[in-house]
C-alpha cells in the first residue's frame, strides 16, 4: 500500500532526461547546453547561499561569542549557530527542489528488531493545513545508513529537514577539510568533528566532542542527530575487494550489497551520548536508488555533478527505517561509572572510551547482524523496487520546501529568526 502525502511534486526534469538515471553515466548522451546552464546557475546559487550564510557567522555571529556584548550573548551565538545550520540544510532542499527534483519514500519496520509499533505509526506522519509533511522520529539520535553514493549525507539531510533537526545534524569529516574557504569555515562553525583517521588520536577527541554536545543537548533540550556511516566509504570496485578480505579474516560470509561494517566508531559514539541522553535512539535507514542494477554500483549512476548539474537526480530514494532504544535494544556494554556531567578529557574520566574485549565483540556482532539485515532488505527491494512487504505502507514526500519564503532562509533571512528569539528571551 502507497500513502502519497498530498502536495504538489517538484518540477520534474525534461522528459529527454527522464529515463537516463537507468545507464551508467559513462553510457549517457553528451552533456546538452541546457545541462551545462543548469550547472552555471546551481554552481551560483549554492554558493551563493553558502557565502552568505558564512558571512552571516562571522559578521553577526562570531562577535557575540568573543565579546560577549550581552548577558546571554553565548546563547544567543549558539541560537544562531544552530538556525544557520538549520538555513544550510533548507538550502539542501531547495537545491533538490531547484535542480534535482526527487521523493522520499519512506517505509517504517513493523516486524523485525527495530519495529515501529501500530501505535506508534499513527503518530509519525502528520500533515498541517497547508499540506506539509512532519515525521515524529526521535528528536535525539544517532543515524546510521548504508553507504552508496555520495549524495547520501545529501538526502539524510533532507530527510532530517522532515523530521524537523535539520538545525542540529552533525557529522564526522576529514581534518584536512576543516579549513577549507567557506565550507570548511561554516562546518566549523557547525561543530561538526574533524578527525585525523588515526583511532590512537581521533577516540578521545571524538568522545569528548560527543559527549559535550550530548550534554548540551540534554541541558538546553534541543535536538541532536548524529549522522554516521558504519562502512566508511562507498561500495564500489574499490571497496568490495576489502570488505571480503576482511570478513575472511574473520572468518565470516562477506555482505552481497554493502559493506562490513566497521564497529568502532559507532561503539565509543553511543558510549559517549547514552549516558547524557535519557532518552537517545539509534535510527537505522537503508537507502536504495532506483535504476541500480544488482552487483552494479551506485557512483557509476548518480554522482553529485551527474544529479544536480546534469539534472538527472534519482526519481526516488527509497529508506527503510528502523528504531532502536539505546538503553534497552543496544548492547553498548557497562557504562554505570560514567559521570554525565563531567566530560572525558583525562584519562580517568574515560569509562566511555575505554571499551573491554568482551563488549567490543558483543556489539560488533549486533551491528554485523543488523547490516546482514540490511543486506537481505536491499535483495527485496531489487527484486520489487521496494522495501515494503505486503501490506505494507509508502510514505511519499517531495523533496520540497514548507513555503515559498523559506527559500529566503539560505541567503542571510535566517537573522530575523535569531532577533525574534532573543526578543522573546528578554521579554522584549
Amino acid at each position: 500500500m502507497t500513502v502519497i502525502i498530498e502536495s504538489p511534486s517538484p518540477t520534474p526534469p525534461p522528459s529527454n532526461l527522464a529515463n537516463l538515471h537507468a545507464l551508467p553515466i559513462s553510457a549517457r548522451p553528451r552533456r546538452t547546453w541546457t545541462q551545462s546552464l543548469n550547472a552555471v546557475a546551481f554552481g551560483v546559487v549554492f554558493n551563493l547561499g553558502c557565502v552568505l550564510i558564512n558571512v552571516a557567522q562571522f559578521v553577526l555571529l562570531l562577535p557575540l561569542r568573543v565579546l560577549h556584548l550581552v548577558p546571554f550573548g553565548r546563547r544567543l551565538y549558539d541560537a544562531g549557530i544552530r538556525r544557520s545550520k538549520g538555513a544550510f540544510g533548507t538550502l539542501l532542499v531547495a537545491m533538490c527542489s531547484w535542480f534535482a527534483p526527487t521523493n522520499l519514500v519512506i517505509t517504517f519496520e513493523t516486524k523485525g528488531p527495530g519495529k515501529i509499533t501500530q501505535k506508534e505509526l499513527e503518530k509519525l506522519v502528520k500533515k498541517d493545513s497547508k499540506g506539509n509533511v512532519s515525521l515524529n522520529l526521535p528528536t535525539k539520535s544517532v543515524l546510521i545508513a548504508n553507504h552508496q553514493i555520495y549524495a547520501d549525507w545529501w538526502y539524510a539531510w533532507c530527510l532530517t529537514y522532515f523530521m524537523n533537526t535539520h538545525r542540529d545534524v552533525y557529522i564526522v569529516l576529514k581534518r584536512s577539510l576543516k579549513w577549507v574557504p567557506i565550507v570548511g569555515w561554516g562546518m566549523q562553525f557547525y561543530n561538526f568533528i574533524f578527525l585525523a583517521r588515526s583511532w590512537a588520536s581521533d577516540r578521545r577527541y571524538l568522545v569528548n566532542r560527543l559527549a559535550w554536545l550530548g550534554k548540551r543537548a540534554q541541558e538546553q533540550d534541543i535536538p541532536l542527530t548524529f549522522i554516521l556511516y558504519p562502512e566508511g566509504t562507498l561500495v564500489s570496485p574499490n571497496t568490495r575487494p576489502i570488505s571480503k578480505k576482511y570478513a575472511d579474516k574473520m572468518g565470516i560470509p562477506d555482505m552481497a550489497h554493502t559493506l562490513m561494517p566497521r564497529s568502532t566508531g559507532l561503539h565509543h559514539s553511543l558510549r559517549a551520548l547514552a549516558p547524557r541522553i535519557s532518552n537517545l535512539k539509534v535510527i537505522d535507514v537503508t537507502m536504495a536508488y532506483p535504476g541500480i542494477p544488482e552487483f552494479k554500483y551506485g557512483q557509476s549512476y548518480y554522482t553529485l555533478r551527474s544529479i544536480f548539474f546534469d539534472r538527472i537526480p534519482p526519481p526516488a530514494v527509497h529508506m527503510h527505517v528502523r528504531v532502536f532504544d539505546v538503553s534497552r535494544d543496544v548492547p553498548i556494554g557497562d557504562i554505570s561509572a560514567t559521570n554525565p556531567d563531567v566530560l572525558p578529557q583525562n584519562e580517568g574520566e574515560a569509562v566511555e572510551a575505554e571499551v573491554p574485549e568482551t563488549e567490543k565483540e558483543v556489539f560488533d556482532g549486533w551491528l554485523k547482524n543488523l547490516w546482514r539485515e540490511k543486506d537481505s532488505m536491499m535483495v527485496r527491494y531489487l527484486e520489487t523496487g521496494s522495501f515494503a512487504e505486503e501490506g505494507e505502507k509508502e510514505v511519499v514526500i517531495p523533496v520540497k520546501l514548507r513555503s515559498k519564503w523559506e527559500a529566503l532562509t539560505p541567503f542571510g533571512f535566517f537573522i530575523p529568526d535569531v532577533v525574534g528569539w532573543a526578543q522573546g528571551k528578554v521579554g522584549l
